[in-house]
């Protein structure tokens, strides 16, 4: 993706060579090595994108693979897919409601993603949403997207949020005013369970994938540190009419090889029917 010029403000890459490596090209190679190993989902029907997916966001040697599933899938829109509305959970600022940022564009050591001025526009006046640049400025849930969203997609403006405390019913509400056509593809970000041993974790993620199946919006934190943006995706996923796929169900001990305190992670797509 190319770098986008003179912009004024623009959020810098927060956790480059933490959660992913910090140099331009052994980024790319780590993304391609995962997208490579992610394999072709036979499942997967239609010939393009899905219109949403869910996807964790730990480090990429954790679930790097797992988001590879859904980011594979996305590829199938280089071209088509012009804009991301990105979600995830607030895990540095305490915030009640909604977060857009002030910046206009997110660095990564891929280049900068513009954020998609028209689409800001048009959310004016929804209820708890708010320009700031502070719930961002950390915050790694979107940040460790763009880089994957970088290398499957040509041209593309984002939709940065950032959900604190916020009702389901308004992040469904702000992503029915975003749901636009065949040029939008919507980008929620949330591990699931936390800290749990490996069985229990198990045992609670599968839960969790069944409830996200059945489009059920009554996750708790406990379920997924972002269950707010999850529940109200579920809430419009079901208004619209998706239908939703389970790509990856995994854990940080498949990892590392300590089953004693595990972090989940799935990848989710929800197609048109």
């Amino acid at each position: 993706m190319a770098e986008v010029p003179c912009v004024r403000d623009v959020r810098p890459a927060a956790v480059a060579g933490l959660f992913y490596p910090g140099e331009a090209s052994a980024l790319r190679s780590r993304i391609s090595e995962l997208l490579a190993s992610s394999g072709t989902d036979p499942s997967w029907d239609p010939g393009g994108p899905p219109k949403l997916v869910i996807v964790p966001h730990a480090g990429y040697e954790y679930s790097g693979a797992s988001a590879a599933r859904a980011y594979s899938l996305l590829s199938r829109g280089r071209r088509k897919l012009t804009r991301i509305v990105l979600l995830g959970p607030a895990h540095r600022t305490p915030l009640r409601g909604l977060a857009l940022p002030e910046a206009e564009a997110f660095e990564t050591p891929l280049g900068r993603a513009p954020l998609d001025q028209a689409a800001v526009a048009s959310l004016r006046g929804l209820a708890r949403l708010e320009r700031s640049d502070l719930p961002h400025a950390l915050e790694h849930s979107l940040e460790v997207q763009v880089p994957f969203l970088q290398s499957v997609l040509d041209r593309f403006t984002l939709v940065p949020i950032v959900a604190g405390d916020a009702r389901p019913r308004d992040i469904a509400q702000l992503l029915d005013r975003l749901w636009g056509g065949s040029e939008t593809c919507l980008v929620v970000s949330s591990d699931l369970s936390h800290y749990l041993a490996h069985a229990r974790a198990q045992l609670v993620d599968r839960v969790t994938a069944q409830q996200i199946l059945a489009l059920d919006p009554r996750l708790d934190p406990y379920q997924a540190c972002g269950a707010v943006p999850i529940n109200g995706a579920l809430m419009a996923a079901r208004q619209h009419g998706l239908v939703p796929r389970l790509l990856d169900l995994r854990d940080s001990g498949q990892v590392t090889g300590d089953l004693r305190r595990v972090v989940g992670y799935g990848a989710f797509a929800f197609e048109a029917r």
